[in-house]
């Protein structure tokens, strides 16, 4: 199983919802999405997995954005409402941040009537580890995502998910020019027979979270795919823009990154949702700014991953 782990950002939850509706996502996913703030993007993605009777973890008290206290802002009473609707349905799992809180957390979702079995823990910190055990110490959570670490051997609740973040973030996209291919990940293939039930990552955007964006100077394209041999890990390539000297012209240098990413998929020849659109891009020679990149890379990612476990599933 694989749990991408998703900031709630507009275009990581178009990203999702366009998945589910284009029939995309493998029935071995499950996304953890940290809400960062109350939108109604967020409320139709988690409506769009009810509906479809898909699983998807929703992060209760997310460590990052404005989502907590802009539930409790009177312009958004409407919203506040409509997502106490949703958050207590059976396809929408809680997730749970441990901290020295999270027992108080606990509580809260009990007194919704959310059973333990859809209860996820969440520990980043090995210092908080003793707070998940105090907080689940009769019931166990149905998942416990887990830093892939021997510091978290004793951690034994639930199904245990390794999380671990895989995408080399650099300073400046420029320099992804002198690592255009590289190394991504082989959990999906190992993370059974290292003791647990599933594997996670932060896909192609990385753990650190920007409450805002900047005009870069060179525009890139994360697109994952399978090496070559039997076990097929994961490897990631950089498409990068050339004309790098200013920040003007962000279409052109889009352009550049694609027409990189096009012709080195004619021998890949990978054809995701995602890689559809970007082959539609190329030939309109349309843009549509930098989070419908981010959007696609990530699609491309997920239905990626969730297309290798199916394949694996069949040959077991």
């Amino acid at each position: 199983m694989y749990f991408p782990y998703l900031r709630g950002r507009q275009n990581e939850l178009i990203a999702l919802r366009e998945l589910i509706t284009n029939g995309r996502l493998s029935k071995k996913i499950i996304p953890i999405v940290e809400p960062v703030k109350v939108t109604s993007t967020l409320i139709n993605t988690l409506q769009t997995f009810i509906e479809n009777k898909k699983p998807i973890i929703l992060i209760v008290n997310p460590s990052v954005g404005s989502f907590v206290t802009d539930l409790q802002l009177d312009k958004n009473t409407k919203l506040k409402e409509q997502f106490s609707s949703v958050e207590i349905k059976e396809s929408v799992l809680s997730g749970i941040i441990v901290n020295h809180r999270c027992s108080e957390e606990v509580s809260g979702l009990r007194k919704k009537n959310i059973p333990f079995d859809r209860m996820v823990a969440i520990c980043m910190n090995n210092d908080n580890i003793d707070y998940l055990l105090s907080a689940f110490s009769e019931n166990n959570p149905k998942y416990c995502v887990i830093p892939y670490s021997p510091s978290f051997r004793r951690v034994r609740k639930g199904d245990r998910i390794m999380i671990d973040d895989k995408f080399n973030k650099l300073a400046r996209n420029n320099d992804y020019l002198l690592c255009e291919d590289e190394f991504f990940s082989d959990d999906h293939i190992y993370y059974s027979e290292d003791g647990y039930t599933g594997f996670s990552d932060f896909s192609i955007v990385g753990q650190d979270y920007y409450e805002s964006g900047f005009a870069p100077y060179a525009v890139a394209i994360h697109i994952v795919y399978p090496s070559e041999g039997e076990e097929k890990s994961l490897r990631i390539h950089h498409f990068v823009s050339d004309s790098n000297t200013d920040t003007s012209d962000p279409a052109n240098k889009f352009y550049e990154a694609l027409t990189k990413l096009v012709k080195w998929n004619q021998e890949q020849k990978l054809n995701t949702l995602a890689i559809q659109k970007f082959n539609e891009m190329y030939e309109q020679q349309s843009y549509s700014g930098l989070g419908v990149i981010k959007r696609l890379s990530i699609m491309h990612h997920i239905e990626m991953v969730g297309t290798m476990l199916d394949e694996i599933e069949e040959q077991s």
